[in-house]
């Protein structure tokens, strides 16, 4: 439970997160699946405004994240014909000789200090109008940021769906020292693409299963640093954690509630794997499930009502879900014979699981349709796990091996596009997709 020999001091965290935020590890994309259907879209690079030059492509950013969705297809730069920087340049002829749907251009503006004001404005080449006009403040520092802000602007204004271009993932990474059996562990926080790493905690003992609280402020995880598994919470802004679980056995997998009061977890506090609920505002545990077998990997419904979880009840790794309100319990998964970490999409209707089929084999990502009761592929690797669904429920983002290295893999919902992110060092593993920012 949580008291004061848990707690580490502001000072010692501030010298903690000093040294790890020198071993950032920024994620690199590599497409490796696209859409031959994407609809064609022109960046033309934004003019700036200032002196010297700037240290990101704001049209460059803008650019890749709407590849990277796999709706749109940026045209090569090499290939536009002209680059205006406001409506009154833009000759729409040209460009649909170019068969382009759509167009942005934009400028760069440097006001006092290093504040800026980005302009901006997307345009319809068929119909001949401007869908979207803004402008933005911004900083110098927070380019990138505000690259992603326009980024999830212009793909709400395209698809009626909000962007996720702004969020952030958490994921661990390990190096092994030499050929030595000692590996740092680091829990790391990125942008939604990999890059402006941030590395959040430093362990010789192994991290898993980081969980973003809804409101994208903390982090709950496992970390083995006390000897054994314990779950920690931590805010990310200040740095400030503490120790959530302290028992004998099992302390793991924990799940934030929709409403950001109550933490999901799995525990063996009572001889067996069972799922619990440790309400934080009094520091009281409520046990879910009751059964001999193994209940793990809790996940909560989006409206809070439920919890879907990994049980061995069936004689192997199958989902379930149980009514908090009436304790009803209940099978999901009947395809296949190995069905676990289960994940909602943000609306419901489909559960996202690390599956193997009946006659064994790989270890894929699918989608199972909760009205259908179909199991839907997404990956074909051979060693798939840990699922995280993105907020608009466009993406998830999964642990895969390559060879012997661990790497994030990306793959769209409908499974037209997939990508992966490699770290240049260590094995990359644990994702989750956090959140909308506020």
């Amino acid at each position: 439970m949580i008291n004061a020999r848990h707690l580490i001091t502001t000072s010692l965290l501030a010298l903690v997160l000093l040294l790890s935020s020198l071993a950032q590890a920024d994620l690199i994309i590599r497409i490796t699946k696209g859409n031959d259907q994407a609809i064609p879209v022109a960046l033309v690079p934004f003019m700036w405004k200032g002196k010297g030059s700037l240290n990101e492509d704001v049209a460059g950013v803008i650019s890749a994240n709407l590849a990277r969705t796999g709706l749109f297809r940026a045209l090569p730069r090499e290939d536009l014909i002209s680059l205006p920087t406001k409506a009154e340049e833009v000759v729409y002829r040209d460009w649909r000789l170019l068969k382009v749907n759509y167009l942005v251009v934009g400028s760069i503006e440097a006001l006092e200090g290093k504040n800026i004001r980005i302009r901006y404005e997307l345009f319809d080449i068929n119909r001949q109008e401007s869908l979207l006009s803004e402008s933005v403040a911004g900083n110098l520092d927070n380019l990138r940021n505000r690259a992603h802000f326009i980024s999830d602007r212009i793909y709400e204004r395209l698809t009626g769906q909000k962007g996720i271009f702004s969020t952030r993932i958490a994921y661990i990474t390990s190096v092994q020292k030499g050929n030595t059996m000692d590996y740092t562990y680091r829990l790391h926080v990125a942008d939604a693409d990999g890059q402006k790493s941030r590395t959040i905690l430093t362990s010789k003992q192994p991290l898993l299963s980081p969980s973003w609280s809804p409101d994208a402020k903390k982090l709950a995880y496992v970390s083995f640093e006390t000897g054994r598994q314990a779950i920690f919470v931590q805010e990310l802004a200040t740095g400030k954690r503490y120790q959530l679980t302290n028992f004998k056995g099992l302390n793991g997998s924990p799940a934030w509630s929709p409403d950001g009061k109550k933490i999901a977890m799995t525990l063996s506090r009572d001889g067996n794997a069972e799922i619990y609920i440790y309400h934080l505002d009094d520091r009281r545990l409520t046990r879910v499930t009751h059964h001999y077998a193994i209940d793990t990997e809790p996940s909560w419904s989006p409206d809070g009502k439920s919890l879907i979880f990994t049980s061995g009840r069936s004689g192997g790794p199958q989902v379930y879900r149980i009514n908090l309100l009436s304790g009803e319990e209940s099978r999901l998964s009947f395809e296949g014979n190995y069905n676990a970490r289960p994940r909602y999409s943000p609306d419901g209707r489909e559960i996202f699981m690390v599956h193997r089929g009946s006659g064994g084999g790989l270890f894929s990502i699918a989608a199972l349709n909760m009205d259908t009761g179909r199991m839907r592929i997404l990956s074909t690797s051979p060693l798939d796990e840990s699922p995280s669904v993105a907020p608009n429920g466009a993406m998830v983002i999964y642990a895969l091996m390559i060879g012997e290295k661990g790497v994030l893999g990306v793959v769209s919902t409908d499974g037209r596009i997939q990508y992966e992110l490699p770290a240049a060092n260590g094995n990359v593993r644990e994702p989750a997709w956090s959140p909308y920012l506020n």
